[in-house]
């Protein structure tokens, strides 16, 4: 398994992982599946300041096929975290594996190499912004440093459930 960062020709691949989890699940709070148009306008967004990277792996019948043949296991991201200027330096990650591939480190080396990147593009800080329920994305972001620094009660609404929304931080750099 290795990273590279995304290219326009995976999105396919990337609404495959990514779509199910909008329609089954509660760990995004989006509601409609992303169509090509906006994947590819997604990925175009995540192309230079706030990149996405996945994880692809050549000799692996899981996963979604990529731009370069390779299957897909996950993706990770930054994204702005707020859009006043003092926020520049924290950004939001997120991170999400492909079903038949969870359990295998994909997570964590996705989230590990994405934090590097982060720290070397400038970003002091890394928030995780995640759904209460969801215990495996908890427990990735602890096992990779972040700590819990608060908790949003019922700020969102899926499936005709309230859902809380627990926030994690990694600081890249102390003063």
């Amino acid at each position: 398994m290795r990273t590279r960062l995304v290219e326009v020709g995976d999105a396919p691949a990337l609404m495959g992982i990514y779509n199910p989890e909008v329609v089954e699940t509660t760990v995004t709070f989006d509601l409609v599946p992303r169509t090509l148009a906006e994947q590819e306008a997604w990925i175009l967004a995540h192309r230079a300041t706030h990149p996405c990277l996945v994880a692809v792996n050549d000799e692996d019948d899981v996963g979604e096929v990529g731009a370069r043949g390779e299957r897909i296991l996950g993706f990770a991201l930054v994204s702005p975290f707020r859009d006043r200027p003092a926020y520049a330096t924290t950004v939001e990650n997120s991170v999400y594996v492909h079903r038949g591939a969870r359990g295998r480190g994909v997570g964590e080396r996705l989230l590990r190499e994405l934090i590097a990147l982060a720290s070397e593009s400038g970003f002091h800080a890394l928030i995780a912004r995640i759904v209460g329920e969801n215990d495996s994305s908890i427990r990735l972001h602890e096992k990779c440093g972040f700590t819990l620094v608060g908790t949003e009660i019922e700020v969102g609404r899926k499936h005709g459930i309230w859902l809380d929304v627990v926030e994690y931080q990694y600081v890249t750099s102390r003063r």
